[in-house]
């Protein structure tokens, strides 16, 4: 089960992610809006504070959400929106998008298609490398996620991924710690992500070939 929930939690959070990121980034990049420039730099400004800064502004949001006055607390949704929040996600994606060229987007335009058909048959192929380490990296960071799943899922023990309740079986049984248990646990908790960056390993070499990063 637990399992299960963290597969669950690191998809959910990788597609939230990905969507925001990449109709983000195209609108920015491609799209070009008049004050697209203010809200890059501010963004990117956010890569500066330290992501501890915003748990309370974070959990009073997710309390009482804004416009609605609904409580997401103790369901996933409390755990997939926020990840859309990802500053390094939107200005890596935005990278990409920079190297598209214009002259395939005006020829789609052109023939008539529309700017959501343009980002996700035209642009997102594009720049499938990118979109693929994107994926990894939000993945293997929402599925090693402790704190905010801790914080927003306190009252729904059951919904609990893989690493709190690794840590909650090592905290129940000190002194009577079922080492084999643990050890299991950890082995498994350890594969999901191994076997995605095997399948995305080429993927995630040319994205980082295509970013003119060299060794």
């Amino acid at each position: 089960r637990y399992l299960l929930n963290a597969l669950l939690m690191a998809l959910g959070s990788a597609a939230v992610t990905l969507f925001v990121c990449v109709t983000g980034a195209y609108t920015l990049s491609i799209l070009r809006p008049r004050w697209g420039d203010v809200v890059y730099w501010a963004v990117l400004a956010t890569l500066f504070i330290p992501g501890i800064v915003s748990l309370v502004p974070l959990y009073l949001t997710v309390l009482d959400l804004p416009g609605l006055g609904i409580s997401l607390l103790n369901t996933m949704w409390a755990v997939w929106l926020p990840a859309g929040a990802s500053a390094f996600s939107l200005v890596l994606a935005k990278r990409f998008f920079d190297s598209i060229p214009r002259e395939l987007i005006e020829a789609a335009r052109i023939d008539g298609a529309s700017e959501l058909r343009i980002v996700f048959q035209i642009v997102a192929p594009s720049v499938l490398p990118a979109i693929a380490a994107l994926t990894l990296f939000a993945f293997v960071y929402h599925w090693n996620s402790y704190l905010w799943p801790l914080t927003v899922l306190q009252g729904n023990t059951d919904a609990y991924p893989i690493v709190i309740s690794l840590s909650r079986l090592l905290s129940y049984n000190r002194g009577a710690m079922n080492t084999g248990l643990v050890m299991a646990g950890s082995t498994l908790a350890v594969l999901p992500p191994v076997v995605l960056f095997i399948f995305l390993q080429r993927f995630f070499v040319d994205s980082v070939v295509a970013s003119g990063v060299k060794g």
